[in-house]
């Protein structure tokens, strides 16, 4: 199978064959469609998350942000076969531990993520273990490219703005950082008719928020992007979210906060924070303030998101920035080192 394939820590991809990759019993051969280049393969690529244990060992096939086509199933799937249009959440389970019997693999005891784990889309074909707890029908109104688009950005933002801090029409919202993470989140806050605030440095990201629905936005280098969340709002966000994962927008996000509002950590670390970041503690127990995280969606609450889009209601498409081949992705990939991407890059072309 063609595949941009990872040869070494910071070195762009290179586009060759690959072997296809083989299915287990519980299995499920997937042709890919489309995929989302996202940040978080950027981490893997610079070696970033190293810290944490994760090597890859090279050669290696990023990508987790896919959806595609059934081509093969091993003899224990139940729920899919061959020709089925599916997407594949990033956050995956096995379907025996105690939060997948709840319904909650994305936060599987022993969970596994495609392009991490194991090869992923972008490579054409991906195996992905476990279908019957890990595959999504994608509905035929729904496009690959807008599938690709969910990804982990798009459905860990609705994982987390619509469940976990259940955010209210209404409700003032702030989004520090605008990049696939917050832009989504942008989004689909609007979406639920509250009154959303963009903060982010680059005026590019900020202008798009504006065009998915933030109703004002700070440019965080000019102001204290805190105080001018408070000034706006006149008192703080009810939700606040950090979309990056850094120190200055957790921090920032957190001293966003009316009393009694709600804290929404998508952004994972870098290197650089190692997974720690000082928070203001003194300000969370004074101001009673909740503090949720959200990784990914489990597969069996995909129903409510997949029909807003259906509806109109929440438009993914409007969030990809560039459609481009597989040959592109190790460019685009590369130019997240600066944050040069806009929305959502998405490889459509095998």
């Amino acid at each position: 199978m063609r595949a941009a394939v990872m040869e070494s820590v910071k070195v762009p991809l290179a586009v060759r064959d690959m072997p296809e990759p083989t299915i287990e019993r519980h299995g499920a051969l997937i042709r890919v469609e489309a995929n989302g280049v996202c940040r978080s393969d950027w981490h893997a690529w610079v070696g970033d998350w190293e810290w944490i244990g994760l090597r890859l060992p090279l050669p290696w096939v990023l990508g987790h942000e896919f959806c595609g086509v059934v081509e093969d199933v091993g003899p224990e799937v139940r729920r899919f076969r061959k020709g089925d249009r599916v997407i594949i959440p990033f956050a995956q389970g096995e379907g025996t531990c105690e939060q997948c019997v709840e319904g909650r693999p994305n936060v599987c005891l022993h969970g596994f993520q495609p392009g991490f784990t194991y090869w992923g889309g972008f490579g054409r074909f991906v195996a992905v273990p476990h279908a019957d707890v890990n595959l999504v029908v994608l509905p035929d109104s729904i496009s690959f490219v807008e599938g690709a688009s969910l990804g982990c950005r798009f459905m860990t933002s609705f994982q987390g703005v619509a469940n976990r801090a259940q955010v209210r029409a209404g409700e003032w919202v702030s989004v520090h950082g605008c990049g696939g993470i917050g832009l989504s989140a942008v989004h689909i806050a609007a979406a639920m008719g509250a009154n959303v605030i963009a903060v982010d440095i680059d005026p590019r990201k900020l202008e798009k928020a504006k065009e998915l629905g933030a109703m004002a936005t700070v440019h965080a280098g000019n102001v204290d992007p805190a105080e001018a969340v408070k000034d706006i709002t006149k008192g703080g966000a009810h939700v606040s979210i950090d979309g990056l994962g850094i120190k200055a927008t957790c921090q920032n996000s957190i001293r966003s906060v009316r009393r009694r509002g709600r804290h929404l950590q998508i952004g994972m670390t870098s290197s650089a924070e190692k997974g720690e970041i000082a928070i203001p503690i003194d300000v969370i127990v004074e101001s009673e303030i909740t503090i949720y995280g959200s990784s990914g969606l489990p597969a069996p609450a995909y129903g409510p998101m997949l029909r807003m889009i259906e509806a109109g209601k929440l438009q993914p498409a409007r969030l990809v920035g560039r459609r481009i081949p597989l040959e592109e992705a190790g460019t685009v990939l590369a130019s997240m080192s600066d944050y040069g991407t806009l929305g959502v890059p998405v490889v459509d072309r095998y």
